[in-house]
């Protein structure tokens, strides 16, 4: 009798774990005013996720990085970075930092911003030169200008790429990012989120904060949502948002009266149109095609982050 070996469930590993975390200032000419900055906060981000944490300015996302990295104390609960309690030395090797509000020491070049934090970490000088290069790569600067240029001649992109090859210098397991993309035009958001999204290809852990809805919406595996400290709900996009109860449907051609029949409303723009199918999609989508309609895209229709974002917000200012 042949016996068949069953495969153990697979479980994901929790990189940062929160429990109840709460933190209160005092505040006031005698310091008899308590202001809470967080709220009772639990959750975990696994291990290789993209986690977003979102709010309103105020809202306790930076309070709540801070102590994670332990550079804050909570007022009460706890928190884990990979497996340790926060402030372990160990954890604190293995991850990296870019504040939203980044100091450099703008005298220096690149080249040696750089070389100088990956000495922080004790990291070999063979090593250092190779790892900087390819973090230039990485971050798209180019070797000469990190060698020639000093940091004070940066541009606020450029200087937010350098941020983000010294937040990488030690190879970290988990990488937090404040505010990434705060302050860059197109251009530089595209790179910046070009670069987390090479950074998760790669299996690391990133926790960031951010206001840029349409950003997180493309690179978060999940989000959370906090307001004047209370955590407000956490989740994937498709938890969070749904999957959508109509159809969005783009195409072009079509005899405009029986567009107008079976999707009810519809635009027209360059020659496209695009509506929505509320009724039966496969019945709809052969009306479509016998009324001469060429079908170019089809995708469930759910509210965009931003959307859901500011719904939860509203709701709960108004209860």
């Amino acid at each position: 009798m042949s016996s068949a070996t069953l495969e153990p469930p697979t479980t994901k590993t929790a990189v940062v774990e929160t429990y109840n975390l709460s933190k209160a200032y005092r505040t006031g000419f005698w310091m008899n005013q308590k202001v809470e900055s967080l709220k009772q906060c639990s959750l975990t981000v696994h291990q290789g996720e993209t986690f977003g944490l979102l709010g309103p300015n105020g809202a306790g996302k930076t309070t709540l990085l801070k102590m994670l990295l332990g550079v804050l104390r909570p007022t009460s609960g706890r928190a884990r970075l990979l497996g340790e309690p926060v402030g372990d030395r160990s954890v604190k090797e293995r991850i990296g930092y870019l504040p939203e509000n980044a100091y450099f020491y703008d005298f220096l070049t690149g080249w040696e911003f750089l070389r100088y934090s990956a000495g922080l970490f004790g990291i070999p000088g063979a090593v250092q030169t190779k790892r900087i290069e390819s973090l230039l790569d990485l971050v798209g600067l180019t070797k000469e200008t990190a060698k020639k240029k000093q940091l004070r001649q940066y541009s606020k992109g450029m200087l937010q790429r350098i941020g983000m090859a010294q937040a990488l210098i030690n190879d970290p397991d988990v990488v937090f990012l404040d505010e990434p993309m705060s302050g860059l035009d197109p251009t530089g958001r595209f790179q910046v989120r070009e670069i987390i999204l090479s950074l998760k290809q790669q299996g690391k852990t990133i926790f960031f904060n951010s206001h840029i809805l349409s950003d997180v919406e493309v690179i978060c595996d999940r989000i959370a949502i906090l307001d004047r400290g209370d955590l407000v709900c956490v989740g994937s996009l498709q938890e969070l948002l749904g999957m959508g109860e109509h159809y969005m449907v783009k195409g072009r051609g079509g005899d405009p009266a029986r567009l107008q029949e079976l999707l009810g409303s519809f635009e027209v723009q360059g020659g496209h149109w695009h509506g929505q199918v509320k009724g039966d999609l496969t019945r709809t989508i052969a009306s479509l095609k016998s009324a001469n309609a060429q079908i170019t895209m089809i995708q469930q229709a759910r509210p965009s982050l931003e959307e859901f974002f500011m719904q939860q917000i509203r709701q709960r200012r108004q209860a």
